[in-house]
């Protein structure tokens, strides 16, 4: 064996030559793999005794993508297309042996190949748009040619992976084989005895056809994913490169992907979507919980409330295969909420596919009760009642007399004092928040809230029960709100204020929804129910929300708030009696109404949220800024493009953000828009919010 470079090694065996790739953890095609395949190739076909070669990875996985850290810097070793053009090149056969995970550049390194074979588990994708990008080395022009013009549609515009048998159904791969190093032995040996071509993807055209023959099959494309990718440049940019593939050259399309990566990759949006990538991950690390903390078991859950949120929160555990035990006041509530829970499964599974064994078997981890005792023996158990204090202590301290020591106690609240909950307990330090966001089974976000003595072990245990159900979880102090409603707070009292001095509601959702966001603050009130927290009776009009809970207007659900909706379709439209009680306060409160242009309709909204994060981070609630990002990514509908409200801070400039709160102050001899410390303490240092996100 011959080590060609660091990570890659060359032997020979009965005529085949092995190109062996081997960088942990996942063979990422670092400038030493691509140096590597280069040679390897080169020397492979230099070589006698070899007369066909297979390309194949050590570990897990095949090549699993780009080394993202190495994407937008200075270039080192060999450039990708260089190695590329190697393989397809290559006068002996090149057959890549592929299992775990072919994708991004490890496809199209695939795609190079003459032949591909692979394990029945192995998954195959071009997942480069997550990253607001294009596949940029051949991939936008040689998968067409493999799959048409449709399937690579599907599988590049949103890279969602296809596995083996749609693979070698659509002709990705060549074969599936049980064992993977011997069965590309004997693939390489057939192709060897029965002279096969050397199939160079590029050269290929039939499965072409078929979209030169409907030219609609673009324009139809668009329409049908117009909302999913909407403010997205990634998508559009990959259809163009797919029209290419179909209308031009191979080498004219080449081109054209080369230009539009490039276009792409020096824009904001790849960064944003960079960075958040890292931002995730970087949220699952603890900054003082070591590696070897141990953790608690957790064998079963319970949960406090049927309510929407006791249900959804117990869905998560029970699709994951843990035990919940329910517990309710009264059995009409407990039923009903039993009964959504099946409902939603039931649902799932026409949508889904999984099958009514399934909802049964998930159904029959469900213990529901009306007995608290009925919780001593779980190992942690979770309260998701009405958010008032002494009701969650009251709770709390019968839990503690209640379920067996060592357990965990956890409370679903969005903004009480976490602190205080614990301590109405015997054991604080097994106190924590988990913040599950409505919908709870649907929605991916969990705010771990930290409370002043909880235990690292409890701090563990929590980050990776989160990851066991499938969710993206982020570590919180206790603030009022925490990181993600606190900053909400900000933004929502600039847009009742505004729509009092000049705005209407529909012109502030206007200019948040073209930011990106999926709704704006007026459209989610009412999403949320306006009379959330409203008490008919002692309501005395004193509020705009008041107001219009008291004429009925009380959201979706009741077909009006601050808009009208269609009883059908759901669709918003304005209201001329909501403007005139909005003209109507004004006048009372003495407002002097003026224009709003949609930028400082924006600034007004998203300035205050990053001013607040800048003071979360001073105040050590958030431990990064990326972690921020991450909550408003996942819990608020924050486009990914712009990578949360601390990298769009840093995109736009902290100066120029510090200057407009200035202005704002000045203009409107309000203290709210004093800059935060630490914003003015980065800007006078020269530096960014990613300054703080360490390594």
């Amino acid at each position: 064996m011959t080590q060609v470079s660091e990570t890659v090694a060359l032997r020979v065996e009965d005529g085949i030559a092995f190109i062996t790739i081997d960088n942990p953890p996942v063979n990422a095609l670092s400038w030493h793999v691509r140096d590597g395949i280069f040679e390897g190739i080169n020397q492979a076909n230099a070589l006698d005794d070899a007369k066909a070669i297979v390309l194949i990875c050590k570990g897990a996985t095949y090549i699993a993508g780009a080394d993202i850290r190495e994407l937008g810097g200075p270039s080192k070793g060999v450039d990708f297309n260089l190695a590329l053009e190697a393989i397809e090149n290559s006068a002996k056969p090149v057959i890549s042996a592929i299992h775990g995970t072919a994708l991004g550049g490890g496809l199209e390194t695939a795609l190079s190949c003459h032949y591909r074979i692979a394990l029945a588990s192995a998954k195959f994708g071009l997942p480069e748009v997550k990253l607001g990008l294009l596949p940029g080395a051949g991939g936008t022009q040689r998968l067409p040619r493999i799959v048409g013009a449709e399937k690579a549609l599907e599988m590049m515009v949103f890279g969602n992976p296809v596995n083996s048998e749609f693979a070698l159904e659509y002709g990705l791969i060549d074969d599936i084989v049980d064992e993977l190093e011997a069965g590309a032995h004997v693939f390489a040996l057939k192709v060897i005895a029965e002279n096969k071509p050397l199939v160079r993807v590029r050269d290929l055209d039939d499965k072409l056809q078929t979209a030169r023959d409907n030219p609609a099959v673009f324009a139809d494309y668009r329409k049908q994913i117009a909302k999913r990718a909407r403010g997205f440049d990634a998508p559009e940019a990959i259809i163009q490169c797919i029209e290419d593939a179909v209308n031009k050259p191979f080498d004219e399309g080449i081109a054209g992907e080369r230009r539009r990566f490039m276009e792409l990759i020096s824009g904001t949006q790849s960064a944003a979507q960079r960075h958040y990538f890292f931002a995730e991950r970087r949220a699952n690390k603890i900054p003082d919980v070591k590696a070897d903390t141990p953790s608690i078991s957790v064998a079963s859950v319970g949960v406090i409330g049927a309510g929407t949120m006791g249900g959804g929160i117990s869905m998560n555990f029970l699709t994951a295969g843990i035990p919940v035990t329910m517990v309710e006041t009264n059995q009409e509530a407990l039923d009903r909420g039993v009964a959504t829970i099946r409902k939603n499964y039931e649902r799932s599974a026409k949508r889904m596919g999984i099958s009514q064994a399934e909802v049964d078997q998930r159904m029959a981890r469900l213990k529901p009760s009306l007995a608290m005792e009925a919780l001593a023996d779980c190992d942690l158990v979770i309260e998701a009642v009405f958010e008032n204090l002494d009701l969650k202590k009251e709770i709390f301290s019968k839990l503690d007399a209640i379920v067996k020591q060592g357990s965990i106690l956890a409370s679903n609240t969005s903004a009480l004092d976490l602190n205080a909950i614990a301590a109405a307990t015997s054991r604080p330090d097994h106190v924590v928040g988990l913040h599950f966001f409505s919908p709870a089974n649907i929605m991916k976000l969990v705010e771990i809230v930290r409370g002043q003595v909880t235990s690292p072990s409890v701090m563990k245990t929590a980050m990776e029960l989160c990851k066991r159900i499938g969710k993206i979880a982020v570590v919180s102090g206790v603030c009022h709100g925490f990181i993600g409603n606190r900053m909400l707070a900000q933004r929502q009292f600039q847009s009742q204020k505004m729509i009092l001095e000049g705005c209407m509601p529909w012109d502030v959702d206007r200019v948040v929804y073209d930011f990106g966001k999926p709704m704006g603050p007026f459209a989610m009130s009412d999403l949320a129910g306006l009379d959330l927290g409203w008490d008919a009776s002692t309501s005395k009009g004193e509020t705009l929300r008041d107001r219009l809970c008291e004429m009925g207007r009380r959201g979706q659900k009741t077909g009006a708030g601050y808009y009208d909706y269609d009883p059908e379709t759901r669709a918003a439209s304005p209201n001329s009696d909501v403007e005139n009680l909005i003209l109507e306060f004004s006048e009372k409160l003495q407002k002097r109404r003026r224009e709003y242009s949609p930028e400082e309709i924006l600034q007004r909204c998203i300035y205050p949220m990053i001013n607040e994060g800048a003071k979360i981070l001073e105040e050590g609630i958030s431990a990064r800024p990326s972690d921020i990002d991450v909550v408003w990514v996942n819990g608020y509908g924050w486009p990914v493009y712009r990578g949360g409200p601390m990298q769009y801070a840093d995109t736009i400039g902290l100066k120029h953000i510090v200057e407009t709160l200035k202005g704002f102050q000045e203009q409107d001899g309000d203290d709210f828009w004093q800059p935060a410390p630490l914003l003015e303490r980065l800007v006078a240092e020269g530096k960014q919010f990613s300054d703080l996100n360490g390594a």
